[in-house]
């Protein structure tokens, strides 16, 4: 089956509009087929599109169109810009409610995102439209101008940082109770692990085990020998000696919501509550104190903002917040913790990292729902340059030396890099899906990667990227 994607795809700004011209084309199909308010319908089900085996989808390649929640043998049609796709083909749901169907994409489809509108048939007729992202396929490149080292770490790596003496990682594998999981330090030299630690075993909940605290984010204070770790199955934080890993504190289960990202700076330690509008700030000199909570207010009428990714400004004494929800970044003044600014990222749709120069001079924000790295001014907040880096991007680190920024992408199995100015310089093959990358000062990046299957090679790995 094949079809066409006419016309360009919409910006994020643009999606409202096409959502409602589509709703539009939906109504007057409807009226063609059946008189209108005659039967009323709903539909609370999910429908989402993707490449083969999850994987992102490209100019040329298939999507694969996947519902839940149908009426049992329900017809679909899909409609994209005003063209029934399939070849004008109607599919219909399996006897459980479910959905799995294959359209194929054109090579001329520009990457971007494609709002498609869903038309429900039968007893119970309804409509919904979702988003199909085509991404840009980039060709590995610029390997010359860099020296990678790559070395199998910890299963299911997350997070990584760094200091003077040591690097150390976080990795956690599979869904709650999680069973496995490690805290590693390696030697920056050899990147070799030499101290490993599990972490505690963790209370049941009712009748299932708890598994342990599993560890994922993590952040370092190298002067008072501390390492923060973030458990976000069990909402709160943990910290561990630098020196030897030996636990200096596990804080109790329903400390912080869902946490994410944990930074240290001024004798503190800011931690991300994902979703929601709050960084949990503890005091690192004294543990049993209570955490402070900033709240950070939306710029955007009506929004929420939902705290993802954390980035320092040690120059500027500032620390930046990505909102993966109202697609904003904000800005909190480490002097007082108070929140300074919060800021609308044009164009950027599901936004969740963020990058700032040491100076806080310029932000760089990540969004994986339109493969985006936006290039703000860290004082007002303007738009300087957007740049498509390829599918799914995740995280990005400044590097200071060069002044260029890494940008982890997951489902392109590879590290952007982009120069202050966005220029691509280029894209290295590192892995399968890289998660977390973070920087020495000295010139080194290093990326860790997860895995992508039992057979791959390329998983649970620590890479060094260092310029020649």
């Amino acid at each position: 089956m094949t079809h066409s994607l006419l016309r360009s795809p919409v910006s994020a700004k643009g999606q409202a509009v096409g959502a409602a011209a589509t709703a539009l084309l939906l109504v007057w199909s409807s009226i063609a087929l059946a008189d209108p308010f005659t039967t009323p319908g709903g539909y609370e089900g999910r429908i989402s599109a993707q490449g083969a085996n999850r994987s992102p989808i490209f100019a040329g390649s298939k999507a694969e169109i996947e519902a839940q929640g149908l009426a049992p043998n329900q017809p679909v049609s899909l409609r994209q810009a005003g063209e029934v796709l399939g070849n004008g083909a109607s599919f219909a749901a399996d006897d459980k409610g479910n959905l799995k169907a294959e359209l194929e994409i054109p090579a001329t489809a520009k990457a971007g995102l494609y709002p498609v509108v869903a038309e429900l048939g039968g007893d119970t007729p309804s409509a919904t439209v979702f988003d199909l992202k085509v991404s840009k396929q980039l060709p590995f490149s610029g390997s010359e101008n860099y020296a990678l080292k790559s070395v199998e770490i910890v299963r299911n790596p997350y997070q990584v940082a760094v200091g003077k003496d040591a690097i150390y990682v976080t990795g956690a594998v599979g869904r709650p109770p999680v069973k496995e999981s490690e805290l590693a330090k390696i030697d920056p030299q050899s990147m070799e692990i030499t101290t490993r630690v599990t972490p505690q075993a963790a209370p049941s909940k009712g009748d299932r085990e708890g598994g342990v605290f599993a560890v994922y984010g993590i952040g370092l204070d190298e002067q008072d020998h501390q390492v923060w770790v973030t458990n976000s199955r069990q909402n709160t934080v943990a910290v561990y000696d630098s020196k030897d890993l030996s636990l200096i504190k596990q804080f109790p289960e329903d400390s912080v919501d869902h946490p994410r990202d944990v930074l240290l700076a001024n004798g503190k330690a800011y931690v991300s509550a994902t979703f929601t509008p709050e960084i949990y700030v503890f005091d690192a000199k004294h543990l049993d104190a209570e955490p402070a909570v900033i709240e950070i207010p939306s710029s955007q009428r009506g929004q929420r903002f939902a705290a993802a990714s954390l980035s320092l400004a040690p120059e500027a004494n500032e620390l930046f917040v990505s909102s993966l929800g109202s697609n904003e970044v904000a800005v909190i003044d480490l002097k007082d913790d108070s929140v300074k600014a919060t800021w609308k990222v044009p164009h950027s749709v599901s936004t969740i990292g963020v990058a700032a120069s040491a100076d806080g001079s310029r932000v760089y924000t990540v969004a994986q729902g339109n493969d985006a790295v936006s290039i703000l001014d860290g004082k007002t907040g303007a738009l300087i340059k957007q740049v498509n880096v390829g599918a799914n991007p995740l995280n990005a680190v400044v590097e200071p030396k060069s002044g260029n920024i890494f940008v982890a992408l997951r489902g392109a199995h590879a590290v952007a890099v982009i120069s202050p100015e966005g220029e691509l310089l280029a894209n290295l093959d590192v892995g399968s899906t890289p998660n977390h990358l973070t920087q020495d000062g000295a010139g080194n990046v290093y990326v860790v990667n997860k895995s992508g299957g039992e057979d791959d090679p390329t998983a649970n790995r620590l890479t060094r990227i260092s310029a020649k």
